[in-house]
């Protein structure tokens, strides 16, 4: 099985986001552009999608990597329905600047073609169709 954890996000990278393999590189100080040659049975993207400045071309990206019949978790805290937005933790963060609620994945799995599950708050699996 071929594994990718997204793990750090840079607004100043090419990509957008950072990519780290099986824990054997730094992005910033040994950056590995060659995962995005290849493809993933299973993607990992915890705590990284709240600073997508266009999540939906980083979305895009991610579903391009992801081979048919693939796997990819995503981790992030869910914007409820009752939370205070302006005293909200989550949106203090600078550098979180984009937020998602259970819709949001919703209308993203419709748009990329993946199955979706939602397991429990804040956790979210899609899965790429075969035929995608």
């Amino acid at each position: 099985m071929n594994a990718l954890n997204v793990w750090r996000y840079s607004s100043t990278s090419r990509r957008s986001f950072h990519l780290k393999r099986n824990s054997d590189v730094d992005p910033f100080f040994e950056p590995n552009e060659r995962v995005f040659e290849k493809e993933y049975d299973f993607i990992v993207c915890s705590e990284v999608a709240e600073h997508f400045h266009t999540p939906g071309r980083e979305f895009e990206k991610l579903r391009d990597l992801l081979r048919p019949g693939g796997f990819m978790g995503v981790m992030t805290c869910f914007l409820g329905e009752n939370i205070d937005f302006a005293g909200w933790r989550y949106r203090r963060d600078p550098t979180h600047v984009v937020f998602y609620r259970e819709r949001t994945f919703q209308i993203l799995a419709e748009r990329q073609g993946w199955e979706l599950c939602i397991p429990y708050v804040n956790v979210v699996f899609m899965t790429r169709a075969l035929s995608a």
